[in-house]
């Protein structure tokens, strides 16, 4: 794979004068979110490791579990991964499934998590793919965490609790960071620089939720709204042409691509293998903390594993996810690129892939090079080197 060269990294950040005044870390903090920065939790860490419970079979190490699914999470008697409210002062953020998993103790309850606690909870509770848990670990902790200390927050900022220096060298932003992990055509979350939003990209929105049910539900032949791949598809392309219509600084660069990996947990992750598989209304309300007020209208409340549900049989890999990425990309191909000011589209040309915003991939293979470039490059939305 050829890497981007700097000249086609710099342009977009010209392109995009907006991504150039976000601070040296790349970062712009709510009031509310710097003044909990401020106060250090008592970290709690995940629940250690128990033989009782083995799940698939992944410690707290980095290392692989069995990739054997098809168990119910929580197990019965595992009291260390029953749900509980976040505890005071917690960290949640952008990510439904990490939010679920700090709720239930497969990461610590003070949403300030490491890789190995990443790791290993993506694997034993919905049963992912070592390559794949190792991604997303890489990706959140090199771009919203502390590649020292291998510490992130899955919400704000939480600099004092990730940084092994307090913040000396910056501010670690955690996934809340628009820009990073986070960014704009969310399914459930609005876009940072959307007008009205006040900056919050990362808080449940249930008007969204409403649009993705509708959505889906107008897709399905089935009685009951399923969160299947042709919902989820048509649900994606229509978020990218509400953030084009509506938000003056949308920004859509390769690397997120990975909402559409997101998008497809839906569907391959979340739903219960013990009930066929199906991505029912219920169980995706569970899972996004989804409140049906009765009136096409939601309401949020912590998100937690539904009753009586069993993790995917087959571990999902990083294969697997970049599939799915391609064909749901493919169904409504949309260009990279961003607003300058309302109506005013700008492509990306990013050599070898991309030329006037248009990406042409034709394998899972294709996915995977352009992901790993995009994060692993210094990519416009991060400060370019002095």
């Amino acid at each position: 794979m050829r890497a981007l060269s700097l000249l086609s990294l710099a342009l977009p950040v010209f392109a995009y004068p907006h991504l150039a005044h976000k601070g040296s870390a790349g970062i712009r903090i709510l009031p509310s979110e710097q003044a909990r920065s401020d106060v250090r939790l008592s970290r709690r860490a995940a629940a250690p490791y128990s033989p009782l419970y083995p799940y698939t079979g992944a410690q707290i190490d980095g290392l692989s579990g069995l990739a054997v699914g098809g168990i119910q999470v929580p197990a019965p008697g595992d009291t260390a991964h029953e749900y509980q409210d976040p505890p005071e002062g917690a960290y949640r953020g952008p990510c439904p499934g990490l939010n679920a998993l700090a709720n239930h103790g497969f990461l610590s309850r003070d949403g300030v998590t490491t890789f190995d606690e990443v790791v290993a909870g993506v694997q034993n509770a919905y049963n992912m793919g070592w390559d794949l848990a190792v991604f997303l670990a890489t990706v959140g902790v090199s771009l919203d965490g502390d590649l020292v200390t291998t510490k992130m927050s899955i919400g704000g900022d939480a600099t004092n609790e990730t940084s092994i220096t307090g913040g000396l060298l910056g501010a670690e932003g955690g996934l809340n960071t628009h820009g990073t992990f986070e960014s704009d055509t969310s399914l459930t979350r609005s876009d940072y620089y959307l007008p009205g939003a006040n900056y919050d990209s990362h808080t449940f929105n249930g008007t969204l939720f409403g649009m993705m049910t509708a959505t889906v539900s107008s897709t399905s032949s089935a009685s009951a709204p399923l969160y299947d791949f042709a919902g989820l598809s048509l649900y994606r392309s229509q978020r990218y042409d509400q953030s084009v219509a509506e938000n003056p600084n949308l920004y859509f660069p390769p690397k997120e691509l990975h909402l559409y990996g997101a998008a497809s947990f839906l569907y391959e992750i979340f739903p219960n293998s013990a009930a066929g598989s199906v991505p029912d209304k219920a169980t995706i309300m569970s899972f996004f903390g989804a409140v049906d007020n009765g009136d096409g209208t939601y309401a949020w409340v912590p998100e937690r594993f539904p009753e009586d549900w069993y993790n995917r049989a087959t571990a999902y890999t990083l294969l697997d996810i970049a599939e799915q990425i391609l064909a749901m990309y493919l169904a409504y191909p949309k260009l990279f690129g961003g607003n300058v000011g309302a109506g005013n589209f700008v492509p990306l040309d990013l050599d070898p892939h991309i030329s006037g915003g248009e990406w042409s991939p034709s394998t899972a293979e294709d996915v995977l090079c352009l992901l790993y470039q995009a994060a692993t490059e210094n990519v416009p939305g991060e400060p370019l080197p002095a």
